[in-house]
């Protein structure tokens, strides 16, 4: 009844009847929250057995948004996960079908097992979510076998990838040596780094990439559990400055603004609002560098949370979009040396941090990174690029002119 509940709310906040959409650079999702309020907004009307189900299930983890004060929220950022939901399939599914050899397909009755994989719903037909992207998936069907599979215009489209790949390698390979000098041991299984792939940039294959560079990394085997670990071969001080410090040599008022560290004190203490920030800044600057030695530092020290909060804010600066999924954060906690408290140290610096989604998976953005619109101020090269993929995504086969015109100017 809930998830009848849910698609009914869904309905009412769509205008009836729905005309047909036209081709827009990205599709406007309908708010995963604004669809938990429209669905509690009907406990009232439900028997009491009934509303028991749908509010048990608004409440946990899954739905529970991670900012229950609804003023906090920034509609705009959450609209940017409620985006990366609508095209979860587009984004798995051409990075698994690119991984396979040519003529990059799968049959169909494989890839209705692979939904985790594929990124389409456990339960659902992985041919109605390949149909919604006519441009760029395909069903063929090769000796009576029907197959999942790229077009030859997605196919171009990949190409063009790996050229932004090649050109980007340089700054990549930098983001990754400051990633390793962030590090408690300058050293990273090569399995975290392809599983952070999307969010910091690299190409698919850059776990093969990293040989061609003797100089910045090193590849060793793990004597404890075998893994392929990517060690820092030279320290680089150039390197070891943080875009907060970078920040702060431009526009020392903002960053100030920007982190507050604050000391509790009793009500009884007569302090006024000027005296308060004044004893605040005390505290909270200077900071501390997120490349010095965190070991070094007594835990549960305010030198120690700041510490621990430079790593993640250096660490989201370092990926294209300028945020990450916690369980991206949570990846690398060992060799960044975060503690189960790090939550709580993340939401006090409502300044520098948003954190968008549900409590059983959030994100973490800069807001500095993001206008007030939720646009990227600067993108890198391949954030266009999936701007783009993301537009053909919406288009249908009525609008594969324009899409045809933009392929033949890439094979040029």
């Amino acid at each position: 009844m809930a998830r009848r509940l849910f698609c009914a709310t869904r309905a009412l906040l769509l205008p009836f009847p729905a005309p047909a959409p036209a081709p827009a650079p990205a599709p406007a999702p309908i708010s995963s929250a604004a669809v938990a309020e429209a669905a509690a907004s009907l406990l009232p009307l439900l028997p009491c057995k009934r509303r028991k189900k749908l509010l048990k299930k608004l409440n946990s983890p899954r739905v529970a948004p991670i900012e229950p004060e609804a003023a906090r929220r920034v509609p705009e950022l959450d609209a940017v996960l409620d985006r990366d939901t609508a095209f979860r399939f587009l984004h798995r599914a051409r990075s698994f079908l690119a991984s396979l050899p040519p003529p990059h397909r799968i049959p169909l009755s494989e890839a209705g097992k692979l939904y985790r994989e594929l990124g389409f719903p456990r339960g659902r037909k992985v041919a109605r979510s390949a149909a919604r992207h006519p441009l760029l998936f395909h069903l063929p069907v090769v000796d009576s076998v029907p197959h999942l599979a790229l077009t030859p215009f997605m196919r171009s489209l990949l190409e063009e990838e790996r050229r932004i790949h090649d050109t980007l390698l340089p700054s990549r390979v930098r983001a990754v040596r400051k990633l390793l000098m962030l590090t408690a041991h300058r050293r990273v299984p090569l399995a975290k780094l392809h599983h952070c792939r999307a969010v910091l940039g690299l190409p698919d294959d850059f776990r093969d990439r990293v040989r061609d560079f003797p100089n910045d990394f090193r590849v060793v085997v793990d004597p404890a559990d075998g893994r392929h670990v990517l060690e820092l071969v030279r320290w680089d001080p150039a390197l070891a400055v943080s875009a907060l410090e970078r920040d702060y040599v431009v526009d020392e008022r903002r960053v100030r603004r920007t982190f507050r560290f604050a000391v509790p004190h009793r009500r009884l203490m007569p302090l006024d609002a000027e005296d308060a920030d004044r004893l605040d800044a005390a505290t909270t600057f200077p900071l501390v560098s997120p490349y010095t030695n965190g070991a070094l530092l007594k835990p549960w020290t305010p030198e120690a949370e700041k510490y621990r909060v430079g790593v993640v804010h250096e660490f989201l600066s370092l990926t294209v979009e300028k945020r990450a999924m916690i369980h991206h954060i949570v990846e690398f906690k060992e060799e960044f040396g975060l503690t189960r408290h790090m939550y709580e140290s993340l939401k006090k610096q409502n300044r520098a941090f948003y954190l968008a989604g549900t409590e059983m998976n959030w994100a973490l953005f800069l807001r500095d990174a993001y206008d007030e619109n939720g646009i990227l101020k600067e993108k890198d090269p391949l954030v266009l690029f999936n701007e783009k993929l993301q537009r053909y995504a919406c288009m249908t086969k009525m609008d594969s002119g324009e899409a045809m015109t933009d392929a033949s100017g890439l094979t040029e």
